[in-house]
């Protein structure tokens, strides 16, 4: 059976403002895990390293991104993590077992370090707290030691390492995935409602200007979903201003259509723990809104297999080392295009990771960085995705899959930058056969005009990029033109595109 063009039509208008885009929902992670920092970021030997050994080739690449916050230092590794064995001369720290992924900790990273290579990567820190194996002390001091501008015993002591300025970190992570039993120091709903209550106090003692994420589930999967989020939300709820959101998702079973659907789960996900947020607003009789931190999102099974023969207690071994196909990058597009639709209540979000774990970016030790597939959607969202994001009213061909029912061909996110007079349509077409033209209305930008459409496509849904092989690239040569106040764009079949819109005459 032949190809076949396959309508769908949209409505835009600037008037159908779903929020104001906070910056920080293009944010990444970075754990101390695998080869993330050691090989990732920082490689004292690399031909690119700079006086403190961080990858040039890597930075550049993150500045691409134009990250703008960088969650650490974990995930898992946090729960069982002592920061302090993290600073001062890196001689005289010491190598910890680290529980969570079973390797050897160096520490040869740690929290100052961490903050210059954010500076230099123009990315704010996205800080995580010890509520596994510690609490209310460990998370003070920390603040204390971050934060503090001096004369207390922990604020002179970052002094004495060479950091008269304070760190002055704004977002800070109460633990991480507590409700899972592979964490160390797994807490009830209660338990850690009232942990994360209590530490949240002290640090606002400290630091009245930071801002708190409660741990919501690991998964929209876990058995206590959503109670979990109800349950310490009845404790944290007038100390903290966020609660995460984790979800990641796989194609096991080798079915496209099914797993590009899966953006669906996650809006499902996103929709659950809103009621949840704002059914705890109205049983405390509150006037406070919860926004939502949805601080790890991404494609991740490829790797399961390689995981289980890694020899215990190791450094830096290659751990959660994905390699991405074109298929995970339509998924990562569609995944962002819903993070856009909720962006008034998810103001922070980060993909999981950022270099060589679950990660846009890969490396060779000793060598070169390349872009895997899901670099590409990543980029184009984060770069041409600021502003304020409209909702797009959409009329699309449906299908049903083995997991999802009415999925649309068509998912799309619109953004409107007024300054930049620009509006920038990200569309995914889930078409396993068939091209999609898409009819968009847009009146109240009839003075605009097609400015570039850039496709994402590849004939072989499991193309990957590789060292030296970058078989999925981008291109601008997309069809798509303004007639009439009617933008009329051709998508091609598994395709992510954007289109660029910009007021006629405007160079």
């Amino acid at each position: 059976m032949g190809e076949e063009l396959v309508k769908a039509k949209m409505v835009i208008d600037k008037d159908y403002v779903i929020s104001k885009i906070d910056k920080r929902i293009y944010g990444s992670f970075i754990e101390q895990l695998g080869r993330a920092v050691y090989g990732g970021i920082y490689e004292p030997d690399h031909p690119s390293a700079d006086e403190q050994g961080f990858r040039q080739d890597v930075l550049d690449l993150v500045k691409e991104l134009q990250v703008p916050i960088v969650r650490y230092p974990g995930g898992n590794m946090v729960s069982a993590y002592n920061w302090e064995d993290g600073i001062g001369p890196k001689e005289d720290r010491p190598r910890r077992l680290e529980l969570a992924w079973r390797v050897t900790e160096t520490n040869e990273v740690g929290t100052n370090e961490f903050v210059d290579w954010a500076k230099k990567a123009n990315a704010e820190v996205m800080m995580a707290v010890n509520l596994g194996t510690r609490g209310i002390d460990a998370a003070r001091n920390l603040l204390e030691y971050t934060n503090h501008p001096g004369g207390t015993a922990w604020s002179e002591l970052r002094k004495q390492h060479g950091y008269q300025e304070p760190h002055n970190i704004k977002t800070w992570c109460l633990g991480n995935e507590m409700d899972g039993s592979w964490q160390i120091g797994q807490k009830t709903a209660y338990e850690y409602g009232r942990l994360a209550a209590e530490t949240a106090k002290a640090m606002r003692q400290v630091d009245p200007t930071i801002e708190l994420v409660s741990c919501g589930s690991s998964s929209a999967h876990m058995p206590t979903f959503p109670e979990w989020e109800a349950t310490t939300l009845d404790h944290t709820y007038e100390y903290v201003d966020y609660i995460s959101l984790h979800q990641y998702y796989g194609n096991p079973n080798n079915d496209t259509a099914n797993f590009l659907a899966n953006s669906m789960d996650m809006e499902n996900f996103i929709q659950t723990v809103i009621s949840t947020c704002d059914y705890i607003k109205a049983k405390k009789r509150s006037k406070k809104t919860i926004n939502l931190s949805f601080d790890e999102w991404n494609v991740w099974f490829h790797s399961n297999d390689q995981d289980k023969k890694i020899e215990p207690w190791s450094i830096a071994p290659p751990q959660l080392e994905d390699v991405y196909t074109f298929e995970d990058a339509l998924l990562v597009g569609s995944m962002l295009n819903t993070l856009l639709r909720h962006s008034d209540r998810i103001k922070i979000a980060a993909m999981a990771q950022l270099v060589n774990v679950i990660a846009p970016i890969m490396t060779e030790n000793g060598g070169r960085a390349w872009k895997q597939t899901i670099f590409y959607p990543y980029y184009y969202t984060s770069v041409y995705g600021r502003g304020v994001a409209l909702n797009p009213v959409i009329d699309s061909p449906e299908y049903d899959s083995t997991d999802f029912t009415d999925v649309p061909y068509l998912d799309s996110s619109v953004v409107y930058n007024e300054e930049k007079e620009e509006v920038v349509i990200f569309a995914t077409n889930r078409n396993l056969q068939n091209t999609l033209q898409v009819e968009i209305d847009a009146r109240s930008f009839n003075e605009y005009e097609v400015k570039e459409h850039v496709v994402l496509h590849h004939d072989d849904p499991k193309a990957t990029n590789t060292l030296g092989n970058e078989q999925v690239k981008p291109h601008n040569n997309g069809e798509s033109y303004m007639d009439n106040g009617k933008v009329v764009g051709i998508l091609p079949k598994l395709s992510w595109n954007m289109i660029r819109l910009t007021k006629s005459g405007k160079e």
